[in-house]
């Protein structure tokens, strides 16, 4: 059940939609944070704007995915940190009251609402209308019966869980992002299909609250799009956690079983009371009727240009309705982009942005740039060892790297496995974005000791491969010139 003083802010109940404008300059499909980016920047610069949404304001990050999901690794993280205590001469018990963590997240959520209301959205100047939305025509909207005409429109519905087709499944309950959230009382045997980003997190902070956690991936390995060796952390801490991981597996079938659900990997059987499903996203464009405004749907979704375009020139989108990046920060800039390319005929491209991303598990696992498997023979990789590192030796987080990805000195790249990766991969984004070369993180006076000493001690190291074998011999004699008298 949701909180109610998040309701009220997300979805008041006595919400009147406003009559509608004669003509919006912006009519925005989706509350989430493309969405709400797109109104409430068009707004702010004088556009009458009207934002559409079916569901609750804030979308997937406060409601189902990013705010939720971090308050509930904030509770998992302190459990481990109590847990290692003793490593660093601090023993400690750690009991974990379910419930009380469960509140710890909506208060969480409730308390950033404000920031996403209704109310805040209506001071701002822009239309909000709950209620489900569908083209009536390439310049026309319908919600509920009330027509909104617009000159530029943008679809940001966001993508919903994907379930698999696996027989049995539609037998059991089953969680996803959108229900997890919602347990009351702690797993006793929960069972994850899918690791990737969702399904690590989610798996490690239940295995640390209680829960005992089987974590089923059909790749060979967790993680599979991110580089092996971070996998391969990972995939150690999470045992080290209590979660048992298998990997190259496939649910046969699932049946229903008392309190919960069995599932058949081949000749083995496990059962669950909890199953979660965590195997990827699905856009939102059933019931918009796409197709009588003119709007094509592509690989991911709505198909765009890269200046984020429909098919129907009016009609752009953003967020993860029509990109593969499906990040909360990808939405955001993306929506950035349409306001600039829709109302004032900008030409900013998406295929420019330079878009980090995170794994939010212990330690976090953060990328930026070029891929490893996809990168040339130009491309050359300088790997720092947390272990190498005084910051991460003296917290006694050891487990994890810094890897740089670069052409001749030139920064293209960045893998960070550490406690708050996160916030070192922005600074390697701009560290890209801006052309910077290894000497330059070499040359960097980095607060001591921190992780991201580690970007000095990775220039450090480019800098010593031009120290050639012929090099340091001219070296030699020039001291040794020095030194004759």
């Amino acid at each position: 059940m949701l909180d109610p003083l998040l309701l009220s802010q997300v979805r008041p109940s006595d919400w009147v939609s406003p009559t509608p404008a004669r003509l919006y300059d912006l009519v925005v499909l989706g509350g989430g944070t493309a969405g709400l980016v797109s109104a409430v920047g068009a707004a702010g610069l004088g556009a009458r704007v009207a934002l559409v949404e079916r569901a609750y304001l804030g979308g997937d990050c406060l409601m189902t995915g990013c705010i939720p999901s971090k308050a509930l690794l904030r509770s998992a993280r302190a459990v481990d940190e109590g847990r290692r205590a003793g490593s660093v001469g601090v023993p400690t018990v750690s009991t974990v009251d379910f419930a009380a963590v469960m509140a710890h997240v909506h208060a969480r959520q409730a308390s950033l609402a404000p920031h996403d209301s209704a109310e805040r959205l209506r001071g701002l100047g822009v239309h909000v209308f709950f209620g489900d939305a569908a083209f009536s025509g390439r310049r026309t909207l319908l919600v509920d019966e009330r027509t909104l005409r617009f000159r530029r429109a943008v679809i940001a519905t966001g993508t919903r869980a994907a379930v698999p087709d696996i027989p049995g499944l539609d037998s059991v309950p089953y969680l996803t992002n959108e229900s997890v959230f919602n347990v009351t009382a702690c797993p006793k045997h929960l069972v994850v299909l899918g690791g990737g980003p969702v399904g690590c997190e989610l798996a490690q902070a239940f295995a640390l609250l209680g829960s005992r956690v089987t974590l089923i991936e059909t790749a060979p390995r967790i993680l599979p799009k991110e580089d092996p060796d971070a996998s391969a952390v990972l995939a150690t801490k999470l045992a080290d956690c209590g979660v048992k991981i298998r990997t190259s597996a496939r649910v046969d079938k699932i049946s229903p079983a008392s309190g919960g659900a069995l599932l058949s990997l081949g000749s083995e059987a496990i059962t669950c009371d909890q199953l979660l499903i965590a195997t990827g996203r699905r856009p939102n464009v059933e019931g918009l009727n796409l197709d009588r405004a003119g709007v094509r749907l592509g690989d991911h979704g709505v198909d765009v240009d890269d200046h984020l375009r429909t098919a129907n020139r009016r009609i752009f989108a953003a967020g993860d309705i029509c990109s593969p990046l499906r990040f909360t920060h990808a939405a955001d800039a993306a929506a950035r982009i349409v306001v600039r390319n829709a109302l004032f005929f900008g030409r900013q491209r998406v295929s420019r942005l330079v878009v980090p991303r995170c794994v939010y598990t212990s330690p976090e696992i953060a990328h930026v740039g070029v891929e490893a498997a996809a990168s040339s023979s130009d491309v050359k990789v300088i790997t720092v060892p947390l272990a190498d590192v005084d910051r991460p030796v003296v917290d006694d987080e050891r487990e994890g790297f810094v890897r740089v990805y670069h052409i001749g000195g030139r920064l293209v790249g960045a893998t960070v496995v550490a406690p708050h990766a996160g916030e070192v991969i922005g600074l390697l984004g701009l560290c890209i974005q801006q052309g910077t070369t290894l000497s330059d993180l070499s040359s960097t006076i980095f607060p001591y000791p921190t992780v991201a000493e580690a970007l000095r001690k990775a220039g450090d190291s480019y800098r010593r491969e031009g120290l050639t074998p012929s090099l340091g011999a001219w070296l030699t004699r020039y001291f040794g010139l020095l030194r004759w008298d």
